[in-house]
């Protein structure tokens, strides 16, 4: 795995995008603080640029980051998520605008994946995470449900779980604000 990790933080440290499996479901990334990478995630899905996308993190220490403050809350809904967990952090920081809502917050997950998790950490920053699929199409439950149109788009297409399918569909989403109060999204 190692060979397959560093040749994916070479790709997303020249500004590359890659198909990647996470811990839900195949995914479109990029080095989250790169613009210009997350303009390119935008334009190979076809989606809105004002329709924000979520990032990946190794911890809770790269949480910090990015956000202003994190809320005690968002940490005890951490600590007791029993599946994936993205949540809105309002006041987001150090990440480019295209990639941050309308309203200044931002979805971040702390990834239990291992292949994630290293590349994460090798990278040393977030990476971008959105479904795998077209905007407006059914996301992608494996390898082989991503279209032709996305595999040929992207820098590089990781060679790790393309015969599984996720048992995870999507992340829970809940958001919460400064004040602690918790709207849960999906």
């Amino acid at each position: 795995m190692k060979n397959i990790v560093d040749e994916t933080c070479k790709i997303l440290e020249r500004g590359g995008t890659i198909l990647y499996p996470t811990d839900t479901i195949w995914g479109l990334g990029c080095d989250a603080c790169k613009e210009n990478a997350v303009a390119k995630i935008y334009d190979i899905k076809n989606r809105a640029k004002g329709k924000s996308m979520l990032v990946l993190v190794d911890s809770i220490e790269m949480v910090v980051k990015y956000v202003e403050s994190v809320p005690e809350i968002a940490m005890q809904l951490i600590e007791a998520a029993d599946r994936p967990l993205t949540i809105i952090y309002p006041k987001a920081r150090n990440l480019p605008k295209n990639l941050v809502a309308e309203d200044g917050s931002i979805g971040i997950r702390i990834v239990n994946d291992e292949f994630c998790r290293k590349v994460i950490h090798q990278l040393g920053r977030p990476i971008v995470s959105t479904s795998a699929n077209l905007a407006g199409a059914n996301p992608p439950l494996g390898y082989c449900d991503v279209v032709g149109e996305i595999r040929k788009a992207v820098d590089y297409i990781v060679p790790l779980r393309q015969d599984e399918l996720s048992s995870n569909k999507n992340s829970d989403i809940v958001k919460v604000d400064d004040a602690g109060n918790i709207n849960v999204v999906r």
